[in-house]
């Protein structure tokens, strides 16, 4: 004997693991669980052994004296805290030392030794094995209760051994039986005494065989389904074996009969409860057979909650939750009131695209609230296999069903609001198919009534889902998937906008977070707008929520210290709390100047204003472009002075200039890259602004794309460029014509503070922008 250090035990019930059997368990108690998660990260070994009494609490004398070292292959927490693991055995122990739980060791464990087992002669052996094999396959032709791929592998075996441990592992006799054989160190006295009690079980099933036969023609049907089961029954409690199998039928039966399951579904089951009938308890096909019936069964099939369709009570969730996005607002009361109408509408598909922080995905935690379903989220953020859509199917050992029959699973009703969260990262593999292709079917209203996971292999209806996708960006998205979404962009918060939502929303959570009292805090508005400006640079309010739960700790700090009671935070004292800004900001003039031009910038945290400067110097006629342009950028420069050079008879200019200076193209903060075309009527006021040596007029500015021809173009992101040349002071925009019924969106105050002009062509932009 080897003498082993100390593992981790599992206790079974009902169950003897031998060497070289694979086996599927699903563990529940916490002592189990913690045995499997002590080893799980290191060698996988622990000891399987099976309690003497199953009506007995664990203990370490109610445990047989040996057991299995086995290896844990797999393992997978489920969803209700149960914890799947895929266990081989190794090799047989016997066990001494055996300790129960304690404060530092949450699990039983004990020390072992493996059994070295004596040696058949040669002769003997193939006598044996042969013998044994014999009396199995007529036994297993007879009861019926082993699969073929059992008898396959056991024909495939040329060690005793291994035959007798398969053999053993398959046969309906006692524990203490199993228990027995698989303690007996001496292998061939093993061998002989499995095939005394092999003997006795085929000798069992020669009479009751003939039992049947005789009994088969005097019974009708549900007379002989009854007998049956009984006599199952009868044989399992007789063997030792329990009446789990039987119970465990019978329940799936009333479960199943209990669901308005479609026809094809109900068959289907049926078919493998018949086939789990016929496997033993312990073998890996009836764990498979069990989790499919799991599966299938806890899908809500036909099963419907009921909504809450006031439009009062859903108009009060969404404002208590969220400042402002009164598009989105809207367009959920819109459905409700669709659904007073029809009752009967498909729900629809909505993708809502913007930024991070702004609220995309708890705005589908409010809906789902304030229209009474139930929610799930499921994050596609580098999802790569399409079968985390689809689910895996069943010929692979692990198969689950897909994210998508998940979430209908936990939610336990048709008509759930599922949230497709970050759709814009989805990856694809070559070896694992493209999981946003996946998504089309589920998507598109016209077909995701019949649903196709390849893990349940039958259709399932989504036509009720309320879908909500969301998404930083389109670009990435596939346009086949695009397609089936109602778009609804989200544009980055105006900095009103986050003030309001700090004070309503994000200061009081983080009081309520870090204990601090209503009075005992407060931030006036100078103080919160500088926060806004200078601690944070985003388009939403991540990072806003983030330094205000630090002011909130800082002052929970000073308070448990004594050094103050209450805190009122100003403009002043802010940064004794905060320390110093982290965000500088320069100080821009907006004065006019020769060659100096404010353009308009669109950045993912909101707009800029973007400076573009232009000098002309003796050289030969070369343009040069500096400050980290795109190729975009650049060609907007290059068309700009193009048209230039084409009317520049009319503008004034030289036609020598061209040929003898040099233009040099400049856009501060050379460190952040730009590109875009909507820089086009900046760089071309400002080149001919200092090729004419005309300033240009004050707290102007201006955005839009230009063509050779000087025409002006439309361009996006009106409100946050705006937005940002309101911050800076100017006064006056010039935008493309076709812009200005964007202007809706922006708010009073800004649309009452400055002039809008819309523009056509060049001529008109340098006519508004140029001193004569």
């Amino acid at each position: 004997m080897d003498v082993e250090s100390r593992l981790p035990i599992v206790v079974v019930k009902g169950l003897i693991v031998f060497p070289g059997t694979v086996i599927s368990l699903d563990v529940g108690k916490q002592k189990a669980i913690n045995a499997i998660e002590a080893v799980i990260n290191g060698e996988r070994r622990l000891l399987l052994v099976t309690q003497r009494n199953d009506n007995k609490e664990e203990s370490a004398d109610n445990l047989f004296e040996h057991g299995t070292l086995t290896v844990v292959k797999q393992y997978m927490k489920l969803p209700n805290g149960v914890v799947r693991v895929l266990i081989e055995g190794v090799e047989r122990v016997s066990l001494s030392n055996i300790q129960d739980a304690a404060i530092n060791k949450p699990y039983f464990d004990a020390n072992f030794e493996t059994l070295a087992y004596m040696r058949v002669p040669s002769a003997d052996e193939e006598v044996l094995r042969t013998m044994l094999i014999e009396s199995f396959e007529q036994w297993a032709q007879l009861s019926k209760k082993v699969a073929q791929d059992v008898l396959k592998t056991l024909h495939e075996q040329t060690s005793p051994i291994t035959v007798g441990d398969i053999i053993a592992a398959n046969l309906t006799i006692s524990l203490e039986e199993k228990e027995k054989i698989l303690g007996e160190g001496d292998v061939k006295r093993r061998l002989i005494h499995l095939l005394h009690l092999l003997t006795e079980q085929l000798e069992y099933a020669k009479i009751r065989n003939n039992i049947e036969i005789e009994t088969k023609t005097q019974i009708d049907k549900h007379q002989k389904e009854f007998y049956l089961r009984e006599k199952i029954k009868a044989i399992h409690k007789e063997l030792g074996d329990g009446e789990d199998v039987a119970d465990e039928v019978v329940n799936y039966k009333k479960k199943a009969e209990a669901m308005p399951l479609p026809k094809p579904v109900a068959d289907k089951v049926k078919d493998e409860l018949r086939r789990l009938e016929k496997l033993p308890s312990a073998s890996s096909e009836s764990g498979v057979i069990r989790d499919y019936l799991d599966a299938l069964l806890k899908l809500p099939w036909g099963k419907m909650d009921e909504e809450n369709y006031e439009i009062e009570h859903a108009e009060k969730v969404l404002d208590r939750d969220h400042y402002g996005l009164e598009k989105v607002k809207e367009r959920i009361l819109e459905f409700l009131a669709v659904r007073i109408l029809k009752k009967d509408g498909k729900a629809p598909i909505i993708c809502f695209v913007g930024p991070p922080g702004v609220g995309k995905t708890s705005l589908a935690e409010s809906i789902a609230e304030a229209i009474g379903r139930k929610f799930s989220r499921i994050s596609l953020g580098g999802v790569r296999d399409e079968a985390e859509i689809r689910g895996h199917r069943r010929t692979y050992i692990g198969a689950i069903p897909g994210r998508i029959i998940h979430a209908m699973q936990d939610c336990e009703c048709l008509n759930p609001l599922i949230c497709l969260d970050e759709i814009d990262k989805l990856g694809s593999d070559s070896s694992k198919g493209d999981p946003s292709s996946a998504l089309l079917e589920a998507l598109d209203p016209a077909q995701n009534d019949e649903f196709s996971d390849h893990y349940i292999e039958f259709p399932f209806d989504l036509s009720k889902v309320f879908w909500i996708v969301t998404a930083n960006t389109m670009e990435t998205v596939p346009p086949a998937l695009r397609d089936r979404m109602e778009v609804i962009e989200l544009t980055s918060y105006t900095e009103d906008e986050k003030m309001e939502i700090a004070k309503q929303h994000l200061l009081p959570r983080q009081k309520e977070n870090n204990g601090i009292g209503e009075d005992i805090l407060t931030v006036n508005d100078k103080a919160m707008q500088k926060l806004i400006r200078d601690y944070t640079m985003e388009s939403g309010v991540r990072n806003l929520e983030r330094k205000l739960g630090d002011l909130c700790r800082k002052v929970a700090f000073k308070i448990v210290h004594g050094e103050i009671e209450n805190a009122k935070i100003t403009e002043s004292n802010l940064e004794k709390f905060l320390g110093p800004a982290t965000f500088l900001h320069d100080v821009k003039k907006v004065a006019g100047e020769v060659g100096i031009v404010n353009g308009l910038a669109w950045t993912s945290v909101g707009g800029e204003l973007l400076k573009v400067e232009v000098l002309t110097y003796k050289g030969n006629g070369h343009l040069t472009l500096t400050g980290q342009l795109g190729d975009v950028m650049k060609e907007s420069a290059r068309a700009g002075l193009t048209y230039i050079r084409s009317c520049s008879k009319e503008l004034g200019i030289k036609d020598t200039v061209f040929e003898k200076d040099d233009i040099h193209i400049h856009c501060p903060a050379g460190a952040i890259p730009k590109d875009g075309p909507s820089a086009g009527i900046t760089m071309v006021t400002a080149m001919v602004s200092a090729l004419t040596g005309r300033k240009t007029k004050d707290a102007i500015a201006m955005t839009g794309e230009v063509t050779l021809s000087g025409r002006v173009l439309p361009i996006g992101g009106v409100k946050e460029k705006v937005l940002a040349a309101h911050r800076e002071g100017i006064k006056t925009v010039l935008m493309p014509e076709q812009n200005l019924q964007d202007l809706e969106k922006l708010p009073e105050n800004v649309k009452e503070d400055m002039k809008f002009v819309g523009v056509k062509n060049v001529d008109e932009v340098l006519k508004l922008a140029l001193n004569k």
